[in-house]
Parts: structure tokens; C-alpha cells; sequence
């Protein structure tokens, strides 16, 4: 399989590069294209001495013709590109680098796949963190930032792998069946890319489209789109809730339980929160259904604090508490966010424009203080925490707002940066923008134990 053939890779990136290097050491024609003309030069190279053939800086008309075998598409390339549209009006097949990686992978691996609108990443670490702290062979690859191709030279038959899966992945994954599928919970995200929340619900339950009743499916029986979207599943479905005592994961007398036992109090547990609670709840379920013991499970959530990026607490400076939420790409993350916090709070909002809803926020704002804007939709914003009747301020960028937010702030505030937006209008990820946002905060300086 994937073996003399010609493939063309849509989008580099490091799952078009990982791709690319994987397809051309087993003898396939390669032509990889990218629209960015700008690359990582050590790895363009890399891939020429291999025989790769590049074409940046733009998408030719006529590359793409019925000599090619495969398009693989880099997950964030739009579904309605050209080269995509073409490709099925010729009859070859659309695929992405964890579909193609899926189909290389040795027999009797067994797969955890992740995906939800909110907390994917927190989960797939939680499963990884808590397999590892078992003593199992286990590898984390999938949206998290490490492609799963990148990993087949290094996974044996028993391995797990803990997959964090993205619905741009999941639009183009037709043969993908993870043995135990999870997810978290849905709401309106990605409009932009999959057209509308339907199309958003309908891909998202494609990660369990070839499962059977061998296989697990851990849903969130709170959420009524994923209880929604599952319903004519086939897989062997195991619930978790943060509201009631069900036949599954739970809370009760502020401790969670699988099943009828008891696992840990929810005060020995580092992470804190409801949304935290439900992504420990679902990794509990996954990691128990490979055998991973309660001392396992309750070292790993007696010490981890979370995921870089992701309501991250980076530093107090004279009294204020900064918190990198940079992950928090569209609105329910950022009501995540806003319900952790009762303290009065700064909040920088804004980023990428993709008409999002600011209104949905109200009902979680009543501790915020003041709104510092910035990027693309800055002015809608204002426009937002002025109907509000709070204090807004607009900022043409990260750096400059942070610096506002720090000097209108006094002692005891929470200074948040949690967009809601995408943040692709000024930087390439949600990672660059949170590394910047923490490179401003060590920039006012200070330290963790000032409190002047």
C-alpha cells in the first residue's frame, strides 16, 4: 500500500513534510505543494535530496491531472479547494496523513482517539500521562502537534497510541477506527471551514463511523449534541456526567467515581474546574478499558496542571494572576475559561474574524472589569463590551494590550487572555500567540512570589 504510486501532498506544514518523507522511502512519485512560498529551508532541502518535488508559492491550474493516484491534504486546507474539487471530478482519492498513516499501521496496536470541540488536548494528555504512569508502551501523536506518521517506524504490534483528533482531520478519514473513540462534547465551532454546525456534528461523528460493538465509544451524556450525533452508533457506548449518578463515570460527595468505586476527591486533584472534571472523567474510562490501575490514575492527576496554553497560570506580578488561555480559539472555550475565575478580572478578547457571537459570552462576564481588544475583529469587541457597559480598549496588538492590561490592573486581579478567536490574523498558531503573551508578562517582570 502506498507503494509506486504518484501522490500529490496538499499543504506542507509538519504533517504535508512527515508525509512526504514517509511516502517518498517507499517509491512514490511525490509532489508536494503549499501555497506559502516561505519554508523551513533545512527541510526543503531535506525533502529535494530525497526526490521530493516541490511547488510553492502557488496552486498551478494544470498540476493536478488523472495521472495522479492519491491527493493527501494537509487538515487545514479548505474542503472546497480547488485541487480537492478536481480530484473528485477524477475519480482519485482523498485522503489526509492520518488516514494514510491509519492504513500503515502494524495489526494489533490499540487505537484512543480524542476529539470534541473543547478539551481534546487536556484528555489525550490525561489518557497518555496515565498509560505511561501504568508502565505501557504508549504514544502520543494526532492533533497535539505530532503527526502519526512520523511514529510507524517506531510502533510494534500491542503498542497504544493516544490520538488527538481534529474534525479538519476527521473530514477526510474514510477507513480510520479507533478501537476506543472519545468525545468530549460539541458546540458551534469551525464554521468557517465546515460551512455549517450540522456538516461541524455530522464530521465530528465520523470518529466513530466504522466502530463496532468491539469497539468503545466514551460520550458525554450532558452534552445534547453529542448524545444527538451518537445515536445510531454501533460501538459499545460508556457515559460520563458532572450532573448525575449514571451507570458509568461520575461526581458524588465531591469525589469521582467509575462506576460504584471510588477514585479520588476532587480536592487531591490539581486541575481544577467542571469542563477539567468531565475531560478526568473521560480519560478514566478510556485508560480502564486498557487495564491502567487507580495508583496510576490518581499519581497522574494528583501532579499534572495542565496543558501549555490551555488556562495555563504563567506568573504573579505584585498581586496579579496572569492565565495563558491562547487554545481558546471560539466562544465556549472562553465561557470556559470566564466560569474557573470569580475574582475580578482583566480580559483580552479577540483575534481572527470568523463572525462569532460575542453576545454568548454575557451571561459569564459579570466578574470582568475591563475588555482589552486587539486583531482582526477588534472593533466588534468594542462594540460588544460597550453594550455592556464595561470598559473597553482597543489595542492594535498582544504586546500592546497586555501592557494596558497591566497598568488599569490592581492587586488581586486575574489578567486573562482568552480570545475566542482563531489567531491566524497575526501569527501562524495559537501556541505563537501564547508564547508572545507570556514573553510579555516576564517582560513586565516580576516574579511568582511578589506581592507588593
Amino acid at each position: 500500500m502506498f507503494e509506486n504510486k504518484k501522490i500529490l501532498i496538499l499543504g506542507m506544514a509538519r504533517s504535508g513534510y512527515e508525509a512526504a518523507k514517509l511516502l517518498i522511502k517507499k517509491g512514490n512519485e511525490v509532489v508536494l505543494n503549499d501555497l506559502k512560498e516561505e519554508q523551513d529551508e533545512e527541510k526543503v532541502k531535506e525533502l529535494k535530496d530525497l526526490g521530493v518535488k516541490l511547488i510553492l508559492g502557488n496552486h498551478p491550474d494544470d498540476l493536478l491531472d488523472n495521472t495522479f493516484d492519491y491527493l493527501i491534504k494537509n487538515p487545514g486546507v479548505p474542503i472546497d479547494h480547488k485541487y480537492v474539487l478536481k480530484a473528485r471530478e477524477l475519480g482519485i482519492e482523498v485522503i489526509n496523513e492520518v488516514e494514510m498513516a491509519y492504513r500503515l499501521l502494524p495489526k494489533d496496536v490499540t487505537l484512543i482517539a480524542i476529539t470534541g470541540t473543547n478539551g481534546k488536548t487536556t484528555t489525550t494528555t490525561l489518557i497518555y500521562e496515565m498509560i505511561k504512569a501504568f508502565g505501557k508502551k504508549v504514544h502520543l501523536t494526532g492533533n497535539i502537534g505530532y503527526p502519526l506518521c512520523s511514529f510507524l517506524d517506531k510502533i510494534e504490534p500491542n503498542d497504544i497510541i493516544v490520538m488527538e483528533t481534529s474534525c479538519q482531520q476527521l473530514e477526510n478519514l474514510q477507513e480510520f477506527n479507533p478501537n476506543i473513540a472519545v468525545m468530549t462534547n460539541l458546540s458551534e465551532a469551525h464554521i468557517d471551514f465546515l460551512k455549517s454546525y450540522d456538516n461541524y456534528k455530522r464530521v465530528k461523528a465520523k470518529i466513530f463511523q466504522n466502530q463496532t460493538k468491539d469497539d468503545i465509544a466514551i460520550l458525554n451524556i450532558e452534552n445534547d449534541d453529542v448524545v444527538e450525533v451518537t445515536k445510531n452508533i454501533k460501538s459499545t457506548i460508556k457515559y460520563f456526567s458532572s450532573k448525575n449518578i449514571i451507570n458509568g463515570c461520575y461526581i458524588k460527595d465531591n469525589a469521582i467515581y467509575y462506576y460504584d468505586e471510588k477514585i479520588i476527591d476532587l480536592s487531591d486533584i490539581k486541575l481544577v474546574g467542571m469542563h477539567n472534571y468531565e475531560n478526568i472523567m473521560a480519560s478514566i474510562l478510556a485508560v480502564k478499558e486498557v487495564g491502567v490501575s487507580n495508583e496510576s490514575i490518581v499519581s497522574v492527576l494528583q501532579s499534572f496542571s495542565g496543558v501549555e496554553h490551555r488556562l495555563e497560570f504563567v506568573k504573579e506580578i505584585k498581586g496579579r494572576l496572569f492565565y495563558n488561555d491562547s487554545k481558546a480559539t471560539n466562544i465556549k472555550s472562553t465561557q470556559i475559561a470566564l466560569s474557573s475565575f470569580n475574582k475580578p478580572t482583566i480580559l483580552l478578547l479577540g483575534g481572527m474574524e470568523r463572525g462569532q457571537d460575542f453576545n454568548l459570552l454575557k451571561d459569564y462576564i459579570s466578574h470582568v472589569k475591563l475588555i482589552v481588544c486587539f486583531g482582526e475583529n477588534k472593533k466588534r469587541v468594542k462594540e460588544f463590551g460597550d453594550s455592556l457597559m464595561i470598559e473597553t480598549i482597543v489595542k492594535d496588538n498582544l504586546h500592546d494590550a497586555v501592557f494596558t492590561a497591566y497598568e488599569k490592573s490592581h492587586q488581586g486581579d486575574i489578567i486573562l487572555l482568552s480570545p475566542a478567536s482563531a489567531s491566524w490574523d497575526q501569527y501562524k498558531c495559537f501556541e505563537d500567540r501564547g508564547m508572545e503573551y507570556k514573553e510579555c508578562i516576564n517582560e513586565l517582570g516580576g516574579n511568582e512570589n511578589e506581592n507588593n
